[in-house]
């Protein structure tokens, strides 16, 4: 062991760099003594264990000389193993901090991480005295990074398309890109997939967790791993293996790279559990530094957790201590420049005393915050409880993923019976969820990293999971989907027709529709999962973007379509349509039977009723029919002594059809079709 010396130093928590050394301060309200490990350069062999000579409150604290950036390190937490109580204390796992900003390697689930021993007898109340140094990866010394160059000007909501995406998937196949960047932030920011973002013309970039993720045992046991990466470690440090070289330099390039081109960042947060499971979990942070305090417990049982996550643990955000390193977290990345965070199974963040009131939990003390406020704040409006679904009772300024208006827009074009109502409510910007906010709340979307992708969608009647080990258990079977004649590929060309009209259908509803619009990475590009609708473990060619096979045509559509929503702001609304008549007597929007005449309540509640129309608009006006049947329905179009030319057919490859045709006409919309018109200038 070197000779390291140690002070009192401050409470200001992570390892802070200054001229003389290095201050380091865990928080842990329930330990009986906090060790520093230092160790090597590269982070093999243990060097100095230095005991926090300093306690402030529950802050314990030490300064050490000589100790700079780069340095690797961990802590060694000791008090009671009394798991009974609520405490997990093992001294000889390492222990990962929770504020480090840089991890040095990629983390590899190992039984030493385990603080019982796997198999005992006595489960969870057993005690392992492996030392889990070896295995475990190091925290690292950084210095303040650098900020990034924030998007001016800032883009606004009712101009927002975001691109969900998972960043190492994205580019671990695209040939264009050097082969060591594929898969890395570096990839992400290169000029090729810098301009296909560009061409197809989404404003807003998801990336899906990039946090370090920590592989469920069961996925070790089936040789497989997390690839989405709702599994974090650590809320301040970027996944290893998404670094070509240096993650942070890398991030700041990629927040640069993407606001050059006038594309925002929002980053995918996972805040209501950590990788660390049930109480059969490996002990890696925050269960060995204060199980009891970082962790909700069930109150009569404090051996078990309260699991509203579905996923095993879930994160005491009532505490003071975890509230603030949630929001320190989010105020870090802010400082980088991102634009905005998507919050996984946001309802956990709204609990207090296990009530879940978004306007009251910390989700509200986000809503408040003078520098988080001003970012796009996107919540996943449920968690795995009862009472946790919570969609449209979060308080300004969050906008929601809205799963009604995906199920809706679903069954409507599969041909589901009785579903015209609920689709023309979410087409309008659902209204009957979001009243008080405006349509802008809601995030709407069609498919998401989590089911199946658009293509799959349309060439799957059920899910094909078994690459997941799990006997095709896992994943929701009701995906409201459909195969039109075959299960998966075909040859079939009347059914591949039929499923090319379908994904048009789709995505032209989500891009035309009231609301924020949501587009998943590859489906315009035809990007299949062979029918897997839960890809959380396929980090390989399933889950990565096949770039090589990718279907142009339907590119092609759906850059057509974003044009159209991005030049006409008809679309793109901040208030909802009224109904009302203006002064010329024109309503902002009408509903439209096929026969000419406005929908009645009757019409609404025909279960038989597949096709049905709308014209809208204050200024330019367009038309839209939509004909979900399996017959060509004959439209009589309004008469509003105007003509309407003809701007998007989903009956042809790139929905390009040019044609002019008069009011009071009739105009027939084949079967499974959608068109739209705009009034044509006299």
């Amino acid at each position: 062991m070197h000779g390291y010396g140690i002070e009192p130093g401050h409470e200001r928590l992570g390892a802070i760099p200054d001229e003389a050394g290095t201050n380091f301060a865990l928080f842990s309200a329930h330990a009986e003594k906090v060790e520093l490990c230092l160790f090597d350069p590269e982070g093999t062999r243990e060097v100095a264990r230095l005991a926090l000579p300093s306690r402030t409150g529950d802050i314990w604290h030490g300064h050490v000389p000589g100790v700079a950036p780069g340095q690797r390190y961990g802590y060694r937490v000791h008090g009671p193993y009394d798991p009974k109580r609520g405490h997990r204390f093992n001294a000889n796992k390492l222990l990962i901090d929770p504020y480090a900003r840089v991890l040095d390697r990629t983390f590899v689930l190992d039984d030493r991480h385990f603080a019982f021993q796997p198999g005992h007898a006595d489960g969870d109340l057993s005690f392992d005295t492996r030392d889990s140094a070896e295995v475990t990866p190091k925290c690292v010394v950084t210095g303040e990074m650098a900020s990034g160059s924030p998007l001016q000007p800032s883009i606004a909501w009712r101009d927002t398309i975001i691109y969900e995406m998972q960043l190492r998937g994205f580019t671990m196949r695209r040939g264009d890109i050097p082969a060591p960047l594929r898969g890395t932030l570096a990839g992400l920011a290169s000029r090729p997939v810098i301009a296909h973002l560009r061409e197809l013309g989404i404003t807003a970039v998801e990336v899906m967790p990039i946090n370090p993720i920590g592989d469920e045992p069961h996925l070790k046991r089936l040789g497989l791993r997390n690839y989405w990466g709702y599994n974090p470690i650590n809320f301040f440090a970027i996944e290893p293996r998404y670094a070509a070289a240096d993650a942070g330099s890398e991030f700041r390039a990629l927040i640069d790279a993407l606001h050059q081109a006038g594309i925002e960042l929002i980053l995918d947060v996972v805040f209501n559990h950590t990788s660390e499971g049930d109480a059969f979990g490996p002990t890696v942070s925050y269960r060995g530094i204060d199980n009891a305090s970082y962790y909700w417990l069930m109150p009569d049982d404090p051996q078990r957790y309260l699991n509203y996550t579905g996923v095993g643990n879930t994160l005491n955000v009532q505490h003071p201590i975890v509230r603030s390193l949630v929001l320190d977290s989010l105020r870090f990345w802010a400082r980088l420049g991102v634009d905005g965070f998507r919050f996984d199974l946001a309802s956990v963040l709204a609990r207090s005393d296990r009530n879940c009131r978004p306007d009251t939990g910390l989700t509200a003390e986000i809503a408040a915050d003078p520098v988080l406020s001003r970012l796009k704040l996107i919540a996943e409006p449920w968690d795995a409880s009862a009472d946790g679904y919570r969609l449209g009772a979060f308080p300004l300024p969050w906008c929601e993923w809205n799963d009604r208006y995906r199920d809706s827009a679903r069954r409507f074009w599969r041909g589901d019976q009785g579903q015209v109502a609920e689709f023309a409510s979410r087409v309008a910007g659902s209204s009957d969820i979001f009243a008080s906010r405006g349509p802008l709340a809601s995030i709407n979307f069609i498919t998401a990293h989590d089911g199946f992708t658009l293509g799959d969608l349309a060439s799957y009647a059920q899910k094909h999971n078994w690459a997941n080990g799990e006997r095709n258990a896992d994943g929701i079977s009701e995906n409201h989907s459909r195969n039109w004649g075959a299960e998966g590929p075909t040859d079939d060309p009347a059914i591949l027709a039929l499923r090319n009209r379908h994904r048009r259908n789709l995505i032209a509803t989500l891009l035309l529709s009231q609301g924020v619009p949501m587009v998943l990475a590859g489906d315009e590009l035809g990007h299949s999962q062979n029918g897997n609708n839960n890809a959380y473990c396929q980090d390989n060619e399933t889950g990565w973007i096949d770039w090589a096979s990718a279907d142009e045509p339907f590119l092609r559509f759906v850059q057509r379509v974003i044009d159209l929503r991005r030049r006409h702001p008809a679309f793109r609304r901040e208030t909802f349509f009224s109904g009302l008549p203006d002064v010329n007597g024109r309503k902002d929007i009408v509903w439209l039977h096929a026969s000419g005449r406005e929908m009645s309540d009757s019409d609404w509640r025909d279960p038989n009723l597949s096709s049905f129309g709308c014209s809208f608009g204050d200024g330019e006006r367009f038309l839209c029919l939509f004909n979900a049947g399996a017959a060509d329905a004959s439209f009589l179009l309004p008469s509003e002594r105007v003509s309407w030319s003809l701007v998007l057919d989903s009956g042809y490859a790139d929905g390009n059809r040019e044609t002019r045709i008069a009011s009071g006409v009739e105009f027939v919309v084949g079967s499974h079709g959608l068109v739209l018109f705009k009034e044509a200038s006299a």
